[in-house]
């Protein structure tokens, strides 16, 4: 408990902001550095005298590093599931035609969805060396297409080595995606989100857009910061774990809307800053 400034406290300015804003919190996130903490915060009184604010901080940065590792394992689990499910669906109507005699049939569904597949994984395998982020990109697109979403690898997408660790580039592409993901799922259809990972002027580039309802011009500035998601409570970790590694590279991020009126998240990593 504290009845001392705020601006006297060296503290991070999540934290800062919490206490200064006096108002109560149970179990929220917030950022500082590179750190995930828990903030719980009670206003104190005594005979209706406001006594001072207690503020409590739970360091859940590995926890939270776990939990999203998981989530990430779980999504890729339900996608390969809805694939077996869906390939299951195409086997059985191949069958079926094949007893009709429609033997023709068969063989142009079963050959046309198998050459489909077989065209992705060799797009994002030959354009992304890097064999987490190319799985990571094969796993969205499932995910996406189970959820009825086009998900596109930009054509010129190539990202042959990177000096930056593999985690941030998972951390930056897998929570960029999710977001664009989130963003389309009460649009009517067509639904698509669109991704681009390679370099440019030394820098990784890393750009997502989506043809969702587009982001709040008021909430653009610290989206990065503080976080923002669709939900309903409006406020997720996902952006903001993409700004901590766009800091600690030195890199830029911006907010910007496509043709079609969506978002497109765009991340400049510094090549030189990743060697260093």
């Amino acid at each position: 408990m504290t009845d001392r400034p705020v601006a006297g406290i060296d503290l991070p300015p999540a934290v800062a902001e919490l206490l200064t804003s006096g108002r109560d919190a149970h179990d929220e996130p917030v950022l500082a550095g590179d750190r995930v903490l828990v903030a719980n915060q009670r206003t104190t009184r005594f005979e209706g005298t406001v006594l001072g604010t207690v503020l409590t901080l739970r360091d859940q940065t590995e926890l939270r590093n776990l939990a999203s590792e998981l989530d990430s394992v779980r999504a890729l689990t339900e996608a390969l599931q809805a694939q077996t499910h869906e390939s299951a669906n195409r086997l059985h109507t191949v069958l079926t035609l094949v007893e009709l005699g429609r033997g023709d049939e068969a063989v142009r569904l079963a050959t046309r969805d198998l050459a489909l597949a077989q065209q992705l994984t060799d797009r994002v395998v030959g354009a992304v060396t890097e064999p987490a982020l190319a799985a990571l990109l094969l796993g969205k697109s499932a995910q996406a297409g189970e959820r009825g979403v086009d998900l596109v690898i930009e054509p010129d997408c190539r990202l042959d080595d990177s000096p930056l660790p593999a985690a941030d580039l998972l951390t930056v592409v897998g929570n960029l995606v999710d977001n664009a993901l989130e963003a389309v799922s009460g649009n009517e259809p067509p639904r698509r989100v669109r991704v681009f990972v390679g370099t440019a002027d030394d820098e990784i580039v890393v750009r997502v857009g989506d043809n969702g309802p587009g982001l709040d011009p008021d909430r653009v500035a610290d989206a990065f910061r503080r976080g923002w998601s669709t939900k309903s409570a409006g406020r997720g970790l996902g952006l903001a774990l993409v700004g901590q590694v766009v800091r600690r590279h030195g890199g830029r991020s911006d907010v910007g809307r496509y043709d079609d009126g969506g978002t497109v998240f765009t991340v400049r990593l510094p090549i030189r800053a990743g060697r260093s």
